[in-house]
């Protein structure tokens, strides 16, 4: 007997999901042991033209019918946002439906309800696709890695980011530059803000960190930082150093292991990193696990196929638990760690100042770090007389320290302007 699927939306994933569920029909139902038939496809609009060929008379407007259909076993929701999704999620879960869903945003703001749901329901949640569309990340997380311990989860998740920054370091271009290139080629949306100012992997981050360190946590949790400050200038002078910028979803134990810390912002990383060498708009994220070790997952972080391959991925491991009578791993929360503010991450920093250029300024800034027990490691001067700029890279320190030196800093009547300040991630310097 077949097993009916609802899919709920049929834009660049939903289409690829209907084209992979046709040319795979055979293979799919030889390896979940049963066919796969697609009962319905919610749409808002009947006309529109879609990627991929769909039975006419299986679309409709009314999405709550399909999900309360008694025949259907599995529902797919690839709408993505808040609302409709949760509600037909909710629907489907609470009638005893399995889901599988690509919703990240979803997930980082109302994961335990919709988990709850699951439990409620006795129905499968699937997600894998929410986070770095193929690269398999959620399902290693929650059951290869769940008889270890995650120290860290340290990644690129959003591929329009990691594309602007990779051509404002291959280029030399400026943020809009290498903006508008992103969005004349697809990777960025006409409204980039979801992108460019980390809402993105900001939610990504919170779904990560939830499994990682089996608490709960949303993307309120999450201290988030954009790109849209990031100058060529900026750019130049992470090359000369030998350093690269990406925006990093950082996920982090403290030393105790007692708290963990979740945040989202560009920094520089070593050009020896494995995570400098991501280009484009592919997507890489490294974990740090006690027994396991380093382990990198890398691959194509969004896309209407590569997203659709995650999500059959899901469709075939909630059809054999639909077969068996069982149900795949719940939301693990048993630790419940508390996430700590941003101010005791610790971390290294590099921080350009347009200074005066006349004997003392040095000592005068030195004194300020000193001040805040924020130790120096290296510092230089760029250019001369009104364009003098001093760099400075810090040893490790507390965020909440460097920002109270940064403060001190612009009340200085030798510091005309703090021109940038930037976290150094991926080694391991005191």
């Amino acid at each position: 007997m077949a097993l009916k699927v609802a899919l709920l939306g049929c834009g660049v994933v939903g289409s690829q999901v209907v084209r992979l569920l046709h040319e795979q029909a055979d293979d799919l139902a030889a390896r979940i042991g049963a066919p796969l038939e697609l009962a319905g496809v919610a749409v808002r609009r009947l006309g529109r033209r879609r990627d991929a060929e769909v039975d006419p008379a299986l679309l409709t407007t009314d999405a709550e019918a399909l999900v309360a259909r008694d025949d259907i076993d599995i529902v797919i929701e690839v709408i993505g946002g808040i609302e409709p999704a949760r509600t037909l999620i909710l629907a489907a879960l609470n009638g005893g439906k399995s889901v599988v869903t690509a919703n990240k945003a979803l997930l980082a703001e109302y994961g335990a309800t919709v988990h709850a749901a699951a439990r409620a329901g006795n129905a499968d949640l699937y997600f894998e696709a929410a986070v770095a569309g193929a690269i398999p990340l959620v399902r290693p997380l929650r059951e290869s890695l769940a008889g270890d311990h995650v120290h860290r989860v340290l990644g690129i998740v959003n591929g329009t980011t990691n594309y602007i920054l990779d051509k404002m370091d291959s280029s030399g271009a400026s943020f809009s530059d290498a903006l508008g290139e992103a969005q004349a080629l697809g990777y960025a949306e006409a409204d980039p803000t979801a992108d460019v100012e980390g809402f993105d992997a900001a939610a990504k981050a919170a779904i990560l960190a939830g499994i990682a360190f089996h608490s709960r946590v949303t993307a309120a949790d999450v201290h988030r930082e954009g790109i849209t400050e990031i100058t060529a200038a900026d750019v130049a002078s992470a090359k000369a150093m030998g350093y690269v910028i990406k925006l990093l979803a950082i996920c982090a134990r403290s030393e105790d292991g007692g708290s963990f810390g979740v945040r989202v912002h560009p920094a520089m990383i070593p050009r020896t990193h494995p995570l400098a060498g991501v280009r484009e708009a592919y997507n890489a994220v490294f974990v740090e696990a006690q027994s396991a070790g380093q382990l990198m997952f890398y691959g194509a972080g969004a896309g209407g196929a590569p997203t659709a391959s995650a999500v059959l991925g899901d469709i075939v491991a909630v059809a054999r638990n639909v077969l068996a009578g069982t149900r795949g791993p719940e939301e693990s929360t048993y630790a419940d760690l508390t996430v700590h503010p941003m101010g005791e991450t610790v971390t290294r920093y590099h921080v350009s100042l347009d200074v005066a250029d006349k004997p003392g300024v040095l000592a005068r800034v030195a004194d300020m770090f000193a001040k805040q027990d924020v130790s120096i490691q290296t510092v230089r001067q760029e250019g001369h007389g009104a364009d003098a700029q001093l760099v400075l890279v810090t040893h490790r320190a507390s965020d909440a320290a460097l920002s109270a030196t940064i403060e001190a800093l612009r009340e200085l009547d030798i510091v005309r302007d703090v021109v940038s300040v930037m976290r150094v991630e991926g080694e391991d310097a005191s």
